[in-house]
């Protein structure tokens, strides 16, 4: 059972359209697609059905509630940016050693189809696309930089995987000063256990996390209070 005194110094984290930014983390054709890349290689070795929760949670929660988180953001006029990761070298020499094996499998390779977003959730052409060959969003791009020139303190983090690429990013950028919410329903890996593990995790200082329509109902009020 955690200890609940740690939630006595758990700061609070809000949402203002004019310094938070939805950060969009590899939802890319590569891991985030049964038909590309790692779900086509699982397919072609008769394992498919090991993958059955993960592009489930995908299909019926990460991408619509990004799609849904996109809409209200961009409308918002808030600042939308994406993570991609995979290697920019053909022989995927520039990723680190610890996913290149899945990078390679996977394809997952600028100017190859499983290195783009998928389609229900591409980017406008306003928008920041930044890769990343590091699980971390802020180890391998210029995402600091970026965030503090727009003048954002708070990112909402939505994307694949939870307690990897997702997690690093958002772990990392807590320890940079930004607020951070982790958006559970927006969020996926490979099981339930995988998923609530982090998120409890995550809740012991390093930020909160929320649902998509907690997400969406803070920023219309912080709308309707800008309004006044």
């Amino acid at each position: 059972m955690p200890a609940d005194y740690i939630n006595d110094f758990s700061i609070p984290i809000t949402i203002d359209p004019r310094t938070t930014a939805l950060v969009v983390v590899d939802l890319q054709y590569a891991t985030g697609s049964r038909e590309h890349g790692l779900g086509k290689l699982l397919r072609e070795q008769n394992r498919l059905e090991e993958a059955v929760y993960r592009f489930g949670r995908i299909d019926d929660f990460v991408i619509p509630n990004t799609a849904r988180l996109l809409s209200v953001f961009r409308a918002a006029r808030a600042r939308v940016i994406y993570l991609t990761y995979g290697a920019e070298t053909h022989d995927c020499s520039d990723v680190p050693p610890h996913i290149r094996g899945l990078v390679q499998a996977t394809n997952n390779i600028e100017g190859q189809k499983e290195h783009e977003i998928v389609e229900s959730v591409m980017p406008y052409e306003n928008e920041l696309v930044l890769n990343k060959v590091t699980m971390g969003g802020f180890a391998s791009t210029g995402l600091e930089s970026r965030l503090r020139a727009l003048g954002i303190t708070e990112i909402v983090v939505v994307g694949v995987s939870t307690n990897n690429c997702v997690g690093m990013t958002a772990m990392e950028a807590s320890d940079r000063g930004f607020g951070v919410i982790l958006v559970a329903d927006a969020t996926g890996t490979c099981d339930d256990e995988a998923q609530a593990a982090f998120e409890n995790m995550f809740l012991r200082l390093w930020g909160r996390v929320a649902t998509t329509d907690e997400v969406i109902a803070d920023l219309n009020s912080a709308l309707s209070q800008a309004a006044e």
